[in-house]
């Protein structure tokens, strides 16, 4: 516990995409595992309000917190590590910092001054990074800066983090940046250049690297470790190797050995321990050591960026540990899924994951993979839009109700299982105003989701637009698939079962969101247990 929080910056030189959720969440996990309350915030240099409305393929999935936040997919990892929630303070983006500022300046606050990046953005960037360490809920707070050293965008976050480590004072702040120590296979030589070039980009901006660390293939030698620290003016413990692993899971561990968390704590004059990782450790000796395997296809329309599932592959690794089972999953692409095909496709699998999204494209592929599982008896489970086409599915094929649909898809349907929320049919702007965040969710006793959860009342988070049409449960529920779970409050439908099914759950919410490795989720956990049950009684 501390009396003041105390700030760790991430920065990231070079490229981007190094890892620096990754590392964040690693050292995080670390300084939790010793006794401080820690959490991690991602400042996203796009001017997008939040990811709700990109592309999947722009910026892999988009995140939701309890608190209905659409955010950056790192927080995604922040929760699996840490296990514990985060919130809108936890994701800044610089539409926000903007929108803020312009709503002030709109209502007079700045007294008609002349509204500048310098005081009023990097003002407005400076009291969101605060918010967390002002709750007093949290003795360490790591902001992870997204994007690279010296784009145009993230010049005002690197402004504000010297400011703040200005106004901090010392022990208080320091910044840990993240960059490639490439290897040259004609040289035979791991190469020092970029990394010096991008510390030097920073210190332009007037700010100095406390702690470097070095992504790279190869391990790096205590001589080419002293020539940075020399080059870039950190003491030589203070440059942290970090080499590419079979798993992000390992890299708390590789970071311990490196001595990250000491360096960082002694820096900010705190009090080192010895981390207590044995939970997490007890989870990885589970990953790496299965009894068993299986293979479960994920249909989907984003199946090329894996990112754009991130939550769903990382739920699969927990739940795979939980069962000691090796969960490999086959991607299919549901817009070349067809009749003729879907055997050759989906006949070898031990079951089926028909993944969320949105719009109409590849949507007769889902129906078909449903359509495929549910007459051949193989474990499935459908995730938001997922769940949607299993109803869409069974209304057209055992109730025969032909064209049904959701209005998404067609808004001519003579028969809209699947229709627009009440709330929704007056929306105009399309970021942040679907059914968002935590909702309860009334689970009915003999059914299969009671059996997961062992328990009636549960909450989950959601993102959608559209519904299950309360208009058709009766007919539905009369023909064999039972609605399993209700909110309370609406009446909307949010699970569906098949009781004459091996194993066949839908749902409206997103359980991957919750799955962290100290709690696998029981959803996950379940149907890769009916999976595993599946391949051993082929």
């Amino acid at each position: 516990m501390t009396t003041t929080p105390k700030y760790i910056f991430v920065t990231g030189g070079v490229s981007s995409s190094l890892g620096k959720g990754i590392i964040a969440a690693s050292l995080a996990k670390l300084l939790q595992a010793q006794g401080y309350r820690t959490t991690i915030q991602k400042l996203d240099p796009y001017i997008n309000i939040d990811p709700g409305t990109l592309n999947p393929y722009e910026h892999g999935e988009c995140y939701v917190t309890d608190d209905g936040a659409e955010t950056d997919l790192d927080l995604g990892h922040y929760e699996r590590f840490l296990n514990v929630p985060t919130s809108q303070a936890n994701n800044v983006t610089t539409g926000k910092i903007y929108q803020s500022v312009i709503d002030k300046e709109r209502r007079g606050e700045f007294l008609g001054k002349t509204v500048q990046v310098i005081p009023h953005i990097t003002d407005e960037i400076k009291h969101r990074i605060q918010i967390l360490g002002n709750s007093g809920d949290y003795d360490i707070i790591l902001t992870e800066i997204g994007g690279t050293v010296g784009d145009i965008e993230s010049l005002p976050y690197i402004e504000a983090v010297r400011q703040l480590q200005w106004d901090l004072g010392d022990n208080n702040a320091l910044v840990i940046h993240l960059t490639l120590v490439p290897y040259l296979s004609a040289a035979g030589e791991l190469k020092t250049k970029p990394t010096q070039h991008s510390v030097k980009t920073l210190m332009e901006s007037g700010v100095h690297a406390d702690i470097l660390v070095c992504r790279t293939e190869h391990e790096l030698s205590e001589e080419l470790k002293a020539k940075l620290a020399r080059f870039c003016n950190v003491k030589k413990e203070a440059v942290i190797q970090s080499i590419d692993a079979s798993t992000i899971y390992d890299v708390p561990n590789l970071m311990l050995e490196e001595g990250l968390d000491k360096v960082v704590l002694d820096k900010l004059k705190l009090k080192s321990d010895v981390p207590n990782l044995n939970r997490w450790n007890e989870f990885l000796k589970r990953h790496k050591n299965p009894k068993s395997e299986v293979t479960i296809g994920l249909i989907g329309k984003y199946v090329e960026l894996q990112d754009s599932y991130k939550s769903i592959l990382e739920a699969f690794i927990h739940a795979g540990a939980e069962n000691e089972v090796k969960v490999n999953v086959e991607s299919v692409h549901s817009e070349y899924l067809t009749v003729e095909n879907v055997a050759f496709k989906l006949s070898h699998l031990d079951a089926v994951l028909v993944a969320p999204g949105f719009g109409e494209r590849g949507i007769e592929g889902k129906i078909e993979a449903v359509r495929y599982v549910r007459e051949n008896n193989i474990p499935f489970l459908g995730i938001c839009l997922g769940m949607q086409m299993a109803v869409i599915e069974y209304a057209r094929n055992v109730l025969k109700l032909e064209g049904a649909n959701s209005i998404e898809m067609d808004e001519s349907t003579t028969h809209p299982v699947i229709n627009l929320m009440e709330s929704q049919k007056d929306v105009v702007n399309k970021g942040g105003t679907m059914r968002l965040g935590a909702w309860d969710c009334q689970v009915l006793e003999d059914s299969i989701a009671y059996a997961v959860y062992g328990k009636s009342s549960i909450k989950e988070r959601h993102r959608h637009r559209f519904e299950f049409n309360n208009d058709y449960k009766a007919q539905i529920e009369a023909a064999g698939m039972k609605a399993t779970g209700l909110n309370p409050e609406t009446g909307l439908v949010e699970i569906v079962e098949i009781p004459n099914h091996n194993w066949f759950v839908g749902v409206q919410y997103h359980p991957e969101y919750k799955s962290t490795v100290a709690n696998p989720h029981p959803l996950f956990v379940a149907f890769v247990s009916a999976a595993l049950k599946f391949n051993k009684n082929k």
